[in-house]
């Protein structure tokens, strides 16, 4: 019995029993085959329902050294190779159909050292491993707003979260991390080893080499922190986020603030006023004093009549984990895309206010995010994640449930941030960003900019045949 596995060209290598032996016994984890019925049974299903390509071998690897023999035999064969941290990617690049992929998502440990205030993440750890352990202490370092994302996707394309106007972005945070690259050498990526990959890991996406570990700054965070959640009618929109716009120019850095657009479900514990209703829900995170946080953010409770106000101290963990029931795993199909703005003029917020009340479907989100703070304090050449200016970014998060509706809804996703382009600076956000018939290097050059001839050269020193491509590829250039 053989098992036929995809090449990078679409050709196929057929691997005998001898041979996947061969790998299987190095392994402490599990190597799973397409037939095989544990294959079926994913240590952590993908988030994106659109994407549910299997694998024709699986290596379940149990730690660094399982990742280096993944890597070593499917660089020696020539194998079409997908990494899988959380299998959170919006594009659907932890999957892929009938190559190898190397899962990371048990490798989920965090050890905390208080003392120092830093936390070692292991690649397949998810958002709510690290906000558990590191809240035992009443620390926290910047990751992401849904509890299910996975840590590695989300730090190596930035990432966004309640903290970035105190803290900055997850990858600013990060201040090592172990790398298996395409050779199989295992190197530490810090200030003082190897600088240029840990320049490249800090925004320039999987490119370089599969993290198995990340070491994170914390900071003293919660566990109660200031939250608003204020919900006003959505028709209110327009007049709403005017308001909000000129408060949050102003707020301080402990202050992250975005509106989320959506038809809100019909939620026992929730009012009904609020059941099937669509809503512009205003939240802020306040990263300092709770009772503080509260003070500083009462504007955001009085942008107009609301409908339901949720604000309140609330633990940091459970406001991590707030939005969680929007984005179930394995359920939505979802193509999203983003578009950062050097203003947000009134036109540009008519534009969205008349978007988010003509949404495909009640699960799609117009989202608008305010940005600045630590994460402009950093120069765009300092890391690969290279925008550091913009203050605002919108995103239309297209999703849907319905197989026949993909076509309309991914239309409709495309039309929305075409339009958005006439009010954008023409960067996108690379973590927000859906894939169909894009290429992988789709929005690359937009935003890395001057920064992306550099990542070109270092994913030239570290993966020169390009081993690592399914994500948002950087080809290899001398």
């Amino acid at each position: 019995m053989t098992v036929t596995v995809t090449k990078p060209d679409g050709s196929q290598e057929s691997l005998s029993d001898d041979t996947l032996n061969e790998l299987n016994t190095q392994l402490r984890g599990q190597l799973v085959t397409s037939t095989d019925p544990k294959a079926a049974e994913e240590p952590t299903e993908t988030w994106n329902a659109m994407y549910q390509d299997r694998a024709a071998l699986t290596a379940r690897c149990s730690g660094t050294a399982d990742v280096v023999d993944a890597v070593n035999f499917a660089r020696e064969r020539g194998l079409l190779v997908a990494v899988r941290g959380g299998g959170h990617s919006v594009a659907g690049l932890s999957t892929v159909r009938d190559g190898m992929m190397i899962d990371l998502s048990a490798m989920r440990g965090v050890q905390v050292d208080p003392e120092r205030r830093l936390a070692r993440v292991q690649g397949g750890a998810l958002l709510g491993d690290v906000d558990r352990e590191t809240q035992a202490f009443g620390l926290a370092t910047p990751l992401g707003r849904v509890s299910e994302t996975g840590v590695a996707g989300l730090t190596l394309g930035g990432g966004y979260g309640h903290l970035n106007g105190k803290y900055g972005l997850s990858c600013d945070n990060v201040v090592e991390a172990q790398v298996v690259c395409a050779d199989g050498e295992v190197r530490t990526a810090s200030a003082e080893s190897n600088p240029d990959l840990y320049w490249a890991i800090r925004g320039g996406g999987g490119n370089f080499g599969v993290v198995t570990s990340f070491t994170f700054r914390l900071h003293p965070v919660g566990p109660i922190v200031g939250f608003a959640g204020v919900f006003y009618p959505l028709e209110d929109l327009a007049d709403v986020e005017r308001r909000w716009r000129d408060h949050v120019s102003t707020a301080p850095d402990e202050v992250t603030s975005f509106i989320v657009t959506m038809t809100f479900p019909a939620a026992p514990e929730m009012p009904e006023v609020i059941h099937n209703r669509p809503v512009a829900i205003v939240a802020g995170v306040y990263s300092g004093d709770a009772e503080e946080g509260m003070r500083v953010l009462q504007p955001l409770r009085e942008l107009g009549t609301p409908l339901f106000d949720l604000s309140q101290p609330m633990p940091y963990a459970a406001v991590q984990a707030a939005f969680d029931p929007f984005f179930p795993r394995n359920t939505l199909r979802a193509y999203w895309k983003s578009q950062y703005l050097d203003e947000l003029s009134d036109n540009a917020i008519d534009a969205i206010a008349a978007r988010a009340q003509d949404r495909p479907g009640p699960m799609t989100l117009v989202n608008t995010y305010r940005l600045g703070g630590a994460v402009h304090a950093v120069p765009p050449e300092d890391t690969a994640f290279a925008e550091r200016s913009s203050p605002y970014m919108v995103s239309f998060d297209t999703m849907w449930s319905d197989p026949s509706q993909d076509a309309t809804a991914i239309a409709w996703g495309r039309a929305a941030w075409d339009e958005m382009t006439k009010y954008g600076n023409g960067s996108v956000f690379l973590n927000f960003t859906g894939r169909t018939d894009e290429p992988l290097q789709a929005g690359v050059d937009s935003a890395f900019g001057r920064n992306v001839r550099r990542l070109g050269r270092i994913k030239a020193a570290y993966d020169p045949d390009n081993l690592f491509q399914l994500n948002n590829n950087i080809i290899p250039t001398g």
